[in-house]
């Protein structure tokens, strides 16, 4: 391959040796999976813990007085109470510091590993919870929420790709999955300590935004002691030490398989001087447009907007007192939910979780609209009735995301890279999840305002696309080793075209699949 200088690079894995790597899930791996998947409770944490604060009378006066006055009025049309570009930025503001950060992370991780990117996200998130928990003005507020950002930038870039390099093939979407398990778990955990704290006169608010500071210390002390990934290492030239580390993950001397493809990976990935220059290549294109469209579609399903504003949205729908409760709920539902998808992920594959979440999603927004639409107006509150069938419903709903795009939306793209791209493939991931996050955490309440109850019906016809899109273009990789993933694409019916070098089918059969062929077992892994 011949690379910007008119040298020739080397060509990466071109050879399948997957039947030939040996062991399997060592405790050691477990137990650097969990630490370095607490980044994912401190994101989790924070969605769900700014709903909480945005709701509560102590806080919303302090700083957002205007709110606070419209909230109180009686008349208020129930759709726009909330409407206040100000309070949303202090969702928003973290997402686009976020995306800023994460930017800045990919040489980060490339040249000082991922420990280094995850060390950084744990101290910017400590310094965040401190500058919000002892806010006095609303400037000091959004520069925790920047700083908390930052933190997140650092830590979505890292983790994902901390956990697929680390995990064993044929479970790597379950451990990958530790992230989602702890996002979820830090959402559950925001909303249970906002139940509490919104009965706490004056500082409540405060203890809910400085208890981030628990997860961000464990992700700060568990970033210096976790081992770096054996592909980083090896990547930055210190083969002896990464294959060391490579035999005490997979508990066995015999990994020379899985230790020459990484080699080989490395070897083309230090011929690779600009990352996110070669990433926008013909033959990068399929992983190009799953990092782009993937965390996209992640967002557009409606979810956060839930997330964020549950105990606002059930106000909204006149639950009163009852609104943090219920989001608690939603929080403990989506908990519960990954826990399945991590057992079911490398049995029935990305494309089955994904495409039966897709389905559901969409008659669970369907459903909610035409209840709200039919029983529910401007100055009016649900009856008990349909109050509890749209909480059960939108229980429904993040169910089914909690199975499907909430962890996979993370893991297929940490996964499809070549090592050479992975770390500017990863930020692109998360600058997009956190662009599309800062455009529906802003534009959120205005959009409720305008739209009423056809925001379900706008989220539900983004669900139909994504759902198409991965039955179409996204191929199957359950069981494909992290450094012969190019060979999926090289079979798939449509990006085979842009992918040079098409081997014959029988050379790859049980890598990837057709999207005709997403229901056969492949025979990596089993």
């Amino acid at each position: 391959m011949e690379v910007g200088d008119g040298s020739f690079a080397p060509v990466g894995v071109s050879k399948q040796r997957a039947d030939q790597y040996k062991g399997g899930l060592t405790t050691y791996v477990v137990v650097a999976c969990l630490v370095a998947a607490v980044g994912g409770a401190i994101f989790g944490y924070d969605i769900g813990v700014s709903g909480g604060v945005t709701s509560m009378d102590t806080f919303l006066e302090k700083f957002f007085h205007t709110v606070y006055l419209k909230k109180r009025r009686a008349e208020e049309d129930h759709y726009c109470k909330y409407n206040d570009q100000g309070l949303a930025a202090f969702t928003s503001s973290l997402y686009l510091a976020g995306l800023v950060a994460s930017i800045v992370a990919s040489p980060i991780t490339r040249k000082y590993g991922r420990r280094a990117s995850i060390v950084c996200g744990g101290i910017s998130f400590l310094v965040g919870a401190t500058l919000n928990a002892a806010a006095v003005n609303l400037a000091m507020l959004l520069s925790g929420r920047i700083m908390l950002g930052i933190g997140i930038g650092f830590g979505d870039q890292a983790v994902p790709l901390y956990l697929s390099e680390m995990a064993p093939a044929h479970l790597r979407g379950a451990l990958n999955m530790m992230f989602q398990l702890a996002t979820t778990t830090g959402i559950f955990t925001a909303n249970m300590i906002n139940y509490g704290t919104a009965k706490l006169p004056s500082w409540g608010w405060r203890l809910s935004l400085g208890l981030a500071a628990l997860p961000a210390i464990l992700m700060t002390v568990g970033g210096l002691l976790l081992p770096e990934t054996p592909n980083s290492l090896i990547e930055r030239g210190s083969r002896e030490k990464g294959r060391q580390v490579l035999e005490r993950i997979r508990g066995t001397n015999e990994v020379d398989a899985e230790f020459e493809d990484i080699v080989d990976a490395s070897e083309l990935a230090n011929s690779i001087k600009h990352p996110f220059r070669n990433i926008l290549e013909r033959r990068n294109r399929p992983q190009l447009v799953m990092a782009i469209c993937m965390p996209a579609f992640q967002i557009l399903n409606g979810i956060n907007s839930i997330l964020f504003y549950a105990p606002v949205l059930f106000q909204t729908m006149g639950f009163g007192n009852a609104s943090l409760y219920s989001s608690a709920l939603t929080g403990a539902v989506l908990v519960l939910s990954t826990v399945v998808s991590i057992g079911l992920v490398d049995r029935l594959g990305r494309r089955v979780l994904l495409i039966s979440g897709g389905i559901q999603m969409v008659l669970c927004q369907v459903i909610v609209a035409i209840i709200l639409g039919v029983k529910f107006g401007s100055n009016d509150e649900l009856s008990k009735g349909y109050s509890v069938l749209v909480v059960i419903v939108i229980c429904l709903f993040v169910i089914a995301f909690g199975w499907s795009w909430g962890p996979l939306g993370w893991t297929v793209p940490s996964e499809i890279f070549p090592l050479e791209t992975r770390s500017a493939g990863q930020s692109i991931t998360v600058a997009v999840n956190l662009l599309f996050t800062f455009i529906i955490a802003q534009c959120f309440l205005s959009m409720l305002c305008s739209f009423k109850h056809g925001i379900f019906l706008f989220f539900a016809g983004w669900i139909v696309i994504m759902t198409l899109f991965v039955y179409f273009f996204l191929p199957e990789t359950k069981g494909v080793p992290i450094e012969e993933m190019i060979f999926v694409w090289k079979k798939h019916w449509f990006w085979k075209r842009m992918v040079p070098g098409t081997p014959d089918v029988d050379d790859i059969d049980g890598l990837g699949s057709h999207s005709m062929e997403s229901g056969e077992k492949t025979k990596l892994g089993s």
